[in-house]
């Protein structure tokens, strides 16, 4: 039988990439959870515009997500495919709620335990979608992880780039089964140096999982943003 024990349920009644850049130094003084509370002020506005969701048949389907990060940055970074998986499956339960819509996502600790027994399905994201017999497989590919300075290791310059693809697990041989999506790039920077230390490392680095997570969550929902 199929691993289906654990589960989030939400029951409910590109062409060109996606760039944010926004400042760190005024976060970093912040414990992580105060420093989150900041972030919407930077898309607070007068003018704000409506954007369609890039990818719109998620709702009313059964969803998985899974994180691809190079060797080179799990090796620093061991859990960033889990956190970063559980972020955007947090995301998309949330905005992808109505009275008029489910979606039912396969926990990320799912995934994670069939990693552990199939590490070939890292890159997998059919395998992955048969096994927890979803609809759909949001695929994440990390390009860049960075929370130091590439230039200067002893201070702050966290970024994440990502390619962002959806896979049509039921599509049958006739029909499209991988859909590519704008990528992603966040990074945090107001060009100010900001010496990396114990606390702050962790904290701007939940910052920019968290950011990251929230621009690949909206290609799936319509949302508004500040011109």
């Amino acid at each position: 039988m199929r691993n289906q024990n654990r589960r989030t349920t939400h029951a409910v009644g590109g062409v060109g990439g996606t760039r944010v850049v926004l400042p760190v130094a005024a976060c970093v003084l912040l414990s992580a959870t105060a420093c989150n509370l900041l972030l919407p002020a930077a898309f607070v506005g007068d003018h704000r515009t409506k954007v369609l969701a890039e990818f719109d048949k998620l709702p009313n389907s059964r969803v998985a997500v899974l994180v691809w990060a190079p060797a080179s940055t799990r090796f620093d970074y061991p859990q960033i495919s889990f956190e970063l998986g559980a972020h955007i499956t947090e995301l998309l339960g949330t905005n992808l709620t109505s009275k008029e819509t489910t979606i039912d996502l396969v926990d990320p600790r799912d995934v994670a335990d069939f990693l552990q027994k199939e590490p070939s399905a890292a890159n997998n994201p059919m395998k992955v979608g048969e096994e927890f017999k979803t609809d759909y497989v949001v695929f994440v590919e990390i390009h860049r992880f960075q929370v130091r300075d590439p230039d200067a290791p002893e201070l702050l310059r966290p970024a994440i780039d990502g390619g962002v693809s959806v896979y049509d697990v039921r599509a049958r041989s006739d029909e499209r089964p991988r859909y590519e999506l704008a990528p992603v790039e966040v990074e945090y920077n107001d060009g100010k140096p900001v010496l990396l230390t114990a606390t702050n490392s962790y904290a701007v680095r939940d910052m920019i999982y968290r950011m990251f997570a929230e621009q690949v969550a909206r290609k799936f929902y319509e949302h508004s943003i500040e011109m």
